[in-house]
């Protein structure tokens, strides 16, 4: 199974990606869109794990409380086009206490620098005479907030159109 923990996003910060979104689409910059509906904030990736019940256990121990975000620049790392947040010590902390509770439980994970974003294109391709990330920097973006009071386990699985998320438990916040 292909898992990961992630924060899911509430429907207005959604619609606000969506927006950026429809924004780089008016550019005619063509690519892999994140579908609406697969929108989120990856805490740890882990990858081809057998045990998701495991995993759940681990982060089940996690406790955090409710913290707001809020979305206020859109960038690029290299051909990943993302939305991203203002500096949240709430957010760090979750992110850091969700990785020390899968190292602790010996689950791997990909431990590359926490860096918080959404995807909203991947593997951008430009209008002919484009020069990659031209305009990129004029996408006004809210500031958009939202207060986070959940996670989740989630699978990934290849679907015939793209990539299908799935909810596999949920950690609430006290």
């Amino acid at each position: 199974m292909r898992l990961f923990i992630a924060i899911p996003l509430n429907e207005t910060m959604r619609q606000s990606v969506a927006d950026v979104q429809e924004s780089i689409r008016q550019q005619h910059v063509k690519g892999n869109y994140t579908p609406r509906e697969n929108l989120h904030i990856t805490l740890a990736f882990i990858g081809e794990y057998p045990d998701p019940d495991r995993i759940m256990e681990a982060i089940e121990g996690v406790v955090f409380t409710p913290f707001t975000l809020t979305m206020d620049k859109v960038g690029s790392f290299g051909s990943v086009w993302w939305t991203g947040f203002e500096e949240s010590n709430g957010l760090q902390a979750l992110a850091c206490k969700v990785r020390r509770a899968l190292s602790d439980a010996g689950i791997p994970f990909d431990k590359k620098k926490f860096r918080p974003h959404v995807t909203v294109l991947r593997k951008p391709v430009y209008p002919a005479g484009g020069a990659p990330g031209a305009g990129l920097g004029q996408i006004g973006i809210g500031p958009e907030e939202m207060t986070v009071t959940e996670f989740a386990l989630m699978q990934s699985v290849r679907g015939r159109n793209g990539m299908i998320y799935t909810s596999l438990g949920t950690v609430h916040a006290i």
